[in-house]
């Protein structure tokens, strides 16, 4: 079955691809999720409008990449959450609360999508958190959780 990839598969392709898979790979995991849909005559009007968007939310070079790099490792992200007394925190730290302390330290926008928390983050302290920046380039930062 041919699908338009809507979203980066690993194995598979980034979006905005078109790619052949198995039949039940597309029907039952794929286009549930909303990872990819059915590719149409009329799917190259949506291929081009993935791309474009795509385009805007990607850095575009390398040396672009490693200046927000450094921009992001130089500053202290701090993230104040609510938490019970032994420093649990109510919920979870998500990939948009991060972008949104970035945001507010002073630094550059980064997409959320882009954001990656290893495990998640329920405790108060210090953790790390990757952002991949472009397909050669990802920043490591330290993101310290207090509470509020």
């Amino acid at each position: 079955m041919k699908i338009i990839l809507t979203h980066e598969v690993p194995g598979l392709g980034s979006a905005g691809e078109v790619v052949e898979v198995k039949d039940g790979y597309a029907r039952n995991f794929l286009v549930p999720r909303g990872f990819a849909i059915r590719w149409t005559k009329g799917g190259q009007k949506d291929v081009d409008a993935i791309r474009r968007a795509r385009k805007i939310h990607e850095i575009q070079t390398i040396e672009a990449a490693t200046a927000v790099k450094g921009q992001l490792e130089g500053l202290q992200v701090k993230l104040a959450v609510r938490s019970g007394d032994a420093g649990r925190l109510f919920g979870s730290v998500t990939q948009a609360d991060v972008v949104a302390a970035v945001k507010a330290a002073g630094g550059p926008s980064v997409d959320k999508r882009s954001v990656a928390i290893g495990s998640p983050i329920k405790t108060v302290g210090t953790h790390k958190v990757s952002v991949k920046l472009h397909a050669d380039v990802q920043a490591n930062l330290d993101v310290a959780v207090v509470a509020a």
